[in-house]
Formats: C-alpha cells, structure tokens, sequence
C-alpha cells in the first residue's frame, strides 16, 4: 500500500463531517452509539473510508437495518403537503387579548 493510498484509507472525523455536510458532533455522536464503527488512537479517533462507504450505501439502497436510517416521516411525507402527524394544545395556553 502506498502512501497516497494509506492516507485515504483513513478518515478523521472533521473530514467524515465535511464529506456529509454534517456537525463533527454528529459524527461523533454516531460513533459513541457503535452506527459508524471507528478506531480510538490516543485522543484521536480515526473511521476506516470503506466503512463509512459500507453505511451509507445502505442507507442509499433503504436498508431498514441501516444505522443511519432516521425514522418517523420521509421527506416525501413531508414536502406532500398532507398533514404527517398532530399537535397536542396545551390546556393552559391562553388567546392573547386584544
């Protein structure tokens, strides 16, 4: 393996974050809940690139097993324009008078 090849195996989480478009925390918080496997190196935390690859194909293909699969409505629910779930009124809330 060269160089080259050995750094691109490898990613940190700052990267993983740029790449996805997320917070680092997210991508931090996956990994202490074991969806996105990675390695602990000191204080440094590295994700292998093929597993990261591994998830989100996953998730690209619907796998309902997929760790990074949200639930609750899609996005195809929520852009219909059709109501995806109610709000409970709270009984104490008062109109505003005028």
């Amino acid at each position: 393996m060269s160089g080259v090849e050995r750094d691109e195996a490898f990613l940190t989480v700052a990267e993983v974050a740029e790449l996805l478009k997320l917070n680092q925390q997210t991508v931090r918080n996956w990994i202490d809940a074991g969806t996105l496997p990675a390695f602990r190196v000191g204080r440094r935390v590295r994700i292998l690139r093929a597993d990261l690859e591994r998830i989100l194909a996953q998730g690209r293909q619907g796998n309902p097993g997929s760790p990074l699969t949200a639930s609750g409505p899609s996005a195809e629910d929520f852009w219909s324009g059709e109501p995806v779930g109610s709000a409970e009124v709270d009984p104490s809330f008062e109109e505003p008078r005028q």
